[in-house]
């Protein structure tokens, strides 16, 4: 028995301090997450996500948002209360409740939702407001307060967003770690976990083959790929993967001959492992794999007709053996462009599976000197050509040298959006990225590197019918850098708020393509599946991992307040509409 229903047992106390000195309300408690409500013309649907086993579900309501009325919970003078599966309203004096009835409510797979008439709440179909607060115990934990706009009654209401400011785990962008070379260092699952707790979804792996230069792949380098390839799809993450012969700049590599045969026996790993393969840099020739000290394709620059067709063909090679859904990235915009065009991917070409829509970008010297420490050769070209690029392929790497007052906060920020980097090395360089947290820019970076995708408004339905149009209206706005680069999933959910059961229906926008610093209007006439029970359903939209899609944190999560769930990966519109 809780607390608060054994304090209900008691009579003549005054009990509303005692409440006041046991119960700790946590705005930021780990309990309580994605907190929303949405409504009808006639009814309302709160929901939140919680952890645990609580025996208690609540949400207090404050319909005439006076703090001075009703149950003092929080910042509101809660009006209404629900727990569990029952609705009550404040007898105005402390813990004093009286039963109003009992309402819809499901608290499964580790979210609480309610259906509640509107009249109930003494709220009619004409626009208002309430303050919320959701709360679960044992252990008592409390939301922060979270208020209510109820759309208007009419055919259609439109819901406005409210921006988030945290930053979080998103796939295949952001800061990324690297651990030690792939081939040797195992990845610890609990170290993998802890990154993205931290917000971090990508590790790198530059996995040597320096053993085999002239010999096959043994079985036991191979099955050190696979098994962390399994780590990192355990724990949630996505790969940075290169492949190199030394770290030697003797240029010690491989052959031409002896690197294609390499490619047929990493192609099955590849494939089987592409769920979790963000990207993968070209590597493969010279020291770490950076194409410039190396005995077989051109050493220190000097690079012949020859060299360079022996570096296309294994750029080939890697292109056919790496799945097609996914870029390889070469180390400098020369190189793409000497080898196959100096024309930039359009629009009506990106993502189409060719080679120039593959081919993307990484410089490993980001600000390093005026060139990038060789990465640019004349930047007059090259700068316009690879912000154009860096529109629709990969772009990412790593700082390598303080070189003030390029490295700072002003040309970092300026050229990250201005190449449309998608990820960049946490550990290295130290002190450049210091210098950025003492010039105040890292946290922007940090929320920026890749997309950052949030709803600024939309405009749906109240209700429609079974085999009839469901059109669905939103504007969303990329505060990112880049675009996510990988195929992406977008569905718009129903869901059923009496039974829980999901209904997804796919939409036809491309999140590729929802531009960085800008925003995208997403229009679309659905039509409702028959199959889909007359009831009241919740609005969602899901933007999952097509071979991921199964696992909610595969799946995109946008910077909005009270939007997100965790255990789905869906995203609430904050909307519910009726089906008949």
């Amino acid at each position: 028995m809780s607390l608060r229903r054994t304090l209900r047992l008691l009579t003549g106390v005054t009990i509303g301090a005692l409440l006041a000195a046991v119960a700790v309300v946590s705005p930021a408690a780990a309990a309580i997450t994605g907190g929303s409500a949405s409504n009808t013309a006639t009814t309302v649907t709160y929901q939140f996500s919680f952890t645990g086993a609580p025996a208690f579900q609540r949400v207090y309501v404050d319909t005439d948002r006076n703090t001075g009325t009703g149950y003092a919970q929080g910042t509101v003078g809660a009006d209404y209360l629900l727990e569990n599966g029952n609705l009550y309203r404040s007898t105005g004096a402390g813990w004093g409740w009286t039963p109003v009835r009992a309402v819809t409510f499901s608290a499964t797979g580790g979210v609480a939702r309610w259906t509640v008439d509107r009249a109930d709440l003494g709220e009619s179909t004409s626009p208002n407001d309430a303050d919320l607060v959701f709360q679960v115990e044992a252990p008592l934990e409390s939301s922060s307060k979270y208020t209510h706009v109820y759309s208007g009654g009419g055919s259609s209401g439109t819901v406005n967003y409210t921006a988030g400011t945290d930053n979080f785990a998103n796939p295949e962008r952001g800061f990324y770690h690297h651990t030690g070379d792939c081939d040797k260092a195992d990845f610890a699952l609990s170290t993998l976990q802890g990154y993205r707790s931290q917000g971090n979804s990508l590790v790198m792996c530059v996995f040597y083959l320096a053993e085999y230069k002239n010999s096959a792949i043994g079985q036991a380098a191979l099955d050190q790929l696979q098994q962390q390839i399994d780590t990192v799809r355990a724990a949630g993450l996505k790969l940075i993967l290169r492949f190199a012969y030394t770290t030697s700049t003797t240029g010690d590599d491989a052959t031409r001959a002896r690197v294609v045969a390499h490619l047929d026996q990493l192609a099955p790993y590849l494939n089987s492992g592409k769920d979790v393969i963000a990207v993968v840099q070209a590597g493969l020739v010279g020291a770490w794999g950076e194409w410039y000290y190396t005995q077989n394709f051109g050493n220190a620059g000097t690079v012949t007709a020859t060299d360079w067709a022996n570096r296309k063909a294994v750029t080939d090679k890697l292109l056919s053996v790496v799945p097609s859904t996914r870029m390889v990235q070469l180390r400098t915009p020369k190189f793409k462009r000497t080898m196959y065009t100096t024309s930039v991917v359009q629009p009506g070409d990106a993502y189409n599976g060719s080679t120039n829509s593959r081919l993307g970008h990484h410089n490993d010297c980001f600000l390093a000197s005026p060139d990038d420490f060789g990465t640019y050769e004349n930047t007059a070209v090259e700068y316009p050509y690879l912000q154009d690029e860096t529109r629709f392929v990969a772009m990412g790497g790593e700082t390598c040298a303080v070189n003030a007052p390029r490295s700072t906060c002003p040309t970092a920020t300026a050229e990250l959006a201005q190449f449309h980097w998608s990820y960049l090395n946490i550990g290295y360089e130290p002190n450049v990225l210091a210098s950025w947290s003492s010039g105040g820019c890292m946290a922007d970076v940090t929320k920026k590197l890749g997309y950052r995708l949030r709803l600024e408004s939309g405009t749906y339905p109240s209700s429609a019918t079974r085999g009839g149009s469901l059109p669905i209206s939103f504007s969303v706005r990329n505060d990112g850098y880049a675009t996510p680069y990988n195929p992406r999933g977008l569905e718009l959910v129903l869901r059923n708020t009496s039974t829980g059961t999901n209904y997804r229906l796919a939409m036809s926008s491309d999140p590729r393509r929802w531009t960085a610093g800008a925003s995208t209007n997403v229009a679309q006439t659905l039509t409702v599946p028959t199959s889909v029970p007359a009831g009241s359903y919740q609005l969602l939209l899901n933007l999952p991992d097509p071979l991921l899609s199964a696992r909610p944190e595969y799946s995109i999560r946008l910077a909005n307040q009270s939007t997100w769930e965790a255990s789905t990966g869906m995203n609430s519109l904050l909307h519910t509409l009726t089906i008949s």
